[in-house]
C-alpha cells in the first residue's frame, strides 16, 4: 500500500504525541510534515546508512542557512527573462530553489497535462541563462490545473495547489510532494492531498507559501481564497497552522493582509519578518501590484502593507512573487508591454547594505 521509506516515516511519526497508527495513515500524505522543518531533522530515508552522505551533501548545497536579516537596497529595474522561459500564454506564479539554480513556473503552454502545469527551467549556475522549462510530469501535473508550487526550506517537499479529485479547478486543493534528492527536479513521489482540516469541502486554497519559524517551532501555510467568507475581500489570504499530529488545521484569516479587494499568492523572507502580497488594493500603480509588509518578530501582526512602488509596477498587472532564499532576488510576473505573451515572468534584485 506504501513505499517502503512512506512506511518508515508514518511508523516514525506514530511515536509523536500517542496518535493512533490509524489516524496517520488517513492522513499518510501530511504525516511527516511534523518533522519536515526542525532544525535538526532528517527525514523520510530509505535506508539508515544514507544519513551521512545526505546530510553533508544538502550541508554544502544549502546557501541559505537561517540567519539574521539586516538592511536591504532598493529594487533594481526588473528583467524580462526572456523567450525561453516566457510563452506566448500565461507563465506566472514560479518558485526558486534554494541554490537558485531550478526556477518552477506556472504555465498554460503547450505539451502539459491540462490547462496548467507546473514545469522546472534550469540552469548550470549562477551566471548562466535559464534553459527551456520541461514539464514535472504526472507525479505532480494531471489533467485538472496545477500552480503555484513553493518549497520547503530544506528542499524535499513542494507544495501546489490542483484542481484533481476530490477538488475541482473551482475548488483547487493543497497538495504536497516529497523527493529524497533535493537536486533532482524530477524526483517528486505522487503528490498526496494536505488534509480535509486545510483544505475544507467546497471551499479553494490557493497558492501555498509554507514558513517555518526556526524561533518558535510553528510552522504555517499562507494561502488566499475567495470562497471563505470570513474575509473583507473577494479574495483573501489565510494561514494554517501545523498541528503536533503532522497535520495541519483549519486556517483563519489574516486581517492585517487582507483589504476590501483582491489579496492573493504571498512571499516569505526565510525569517519570517517580510511578506510580500499581489493586491489590486488602492493606491497602487494599476491594476495588480506587489505591496510589501514588515513585522518585528513573528509573534506580532503584520504592518499595513506598503506598494513596492513604480520600479516595480506599473499600469499593468504585476504579481506573483517568488523570494530567494537569502532575500535578493524576487521573481514575479507582469503583463507590462514588451512580453512573450501572456503573462511573462521578470525578475529583480536588491543587496544587503552592511553598516
Amino acid at each position: 500500500m506504501y513505499s517502503r521509506a512512506h512506511q518508515k516515516l508514518i511508523n516514525r511519526m506514530s511515536a509523536l504525541g500517542g496518535v493512533p497508527r490509524r489516524q496517520l495513515l488517513r492522513g499518510a500524505g501530511a504525516v511527516g510534515l511534523a518533522a519536515t522543518l526542525r532544525a535538526t531533522t532528517v527525514l523520510a530515508e530509505s535506508d539508515d546508512d544514507e544519513r551521512v552522505s545526505r546530510t553533508d551533501r544538502e550541508e554544502a548545497h544549502n546557501i541559505c542557512r537561517q540567519h539574521r536579516f539586516r538592511e536591504f537596497s532598493d529594487w533594481s529595474e526588473p528583467i524580462n527573462l526572456g523567450p525561453i522561459v516566457n510563452s506566448n500564454v500565461d507563465d506566472f506564479h514560479p518558485a526558486i530553489s534554494n541554490d537558485g539554480l531550478s526556477l518552477y513556473i506556472s504555465s498554460a503552454r503547450p505539451g502539459g497535462f491540462g490547462p496548467n502545469d507546473i514545469w522546472v527551467s534550469q540552469r548550470d549556475s549562477l551566471d548562466d541563462p535559464w534553459g527551456p522549462p520541461q514539464n514535472l510530469g504526472p507525479n505532480i501535473n494531471t489533467a485538472g490545473d496545477e500552480f503555484a508550487p513553493d518549497f520547503s526550506p530544506d528542499g524535499h517537499w513542494l507544495f501546489f495547489s490542483s484542481g484533481r479529485p476530490p477538488g475541482t479547478n473551482n475548488f483547487t486543493r493543497i497538495w504536497v510532494s516529497y523527493r529524497k534528492d533535493v537536486d533532482d527536479d524530477f524526483g517528486w513521489g505522487p503528490a498526496v492531498d494536505l488534509g480535509p482540516d486545510i483544505n475544507l469541502p467546497g471551499l479553494d486554497d490557493n497558492a501555498p507559501t509554507f514558513f517555518h519559524d526556526h524561533k518558535t517551532g510553528i510552522t504555517s501555510i499562507y494561502f488566499n481564497s475567495s470562497l471563505r467568507k470570513d474575509g473583507p475581500g473577494d479574495f483573501d489570504i489565510y494561514v494554517s497552522t501545523q498541528r503536533p499530529n503532522g497535520t495541519f488545521g483549519r486556517a483563519k484569516v489574516v486581517p492585517e493582509l487582507c483589504s476590501l479587494n483582491r489579496d492573493t499568492r504571498t512571499a516569505i523572507r526565510r525569517d519570517g519578518l517580510e511578506m510580500f502580497i499581489t493586491s489590486n488594493r488602492p493606491g497602487g500603480s494599476g491594476k495588480i501590484d506587489l505591496w510589501v509588509a514588515t513585522r518585528e518578530t513573528t509573534l506580532d501582526p503584520w504592518s499595513t502593507p506598503v506598494n513596492l512602488g513604480p520600479t516595480i509596477n506599473t499600469a499593468a498587472d504585476d504579481g506573483g512573487p517568488a523570494l530567494s532564499c537569502d532575500g535578493t532576488t524576487l521573481y514575479f510576473y507582469s503583463t507590462r508591454d514588451g512580453g512573450s505573451g501572456g503573462r511573462d515572468l521578470y525578475v529583480t534584485t536588491r543587496h544587503k547594505i552592511h553598516f
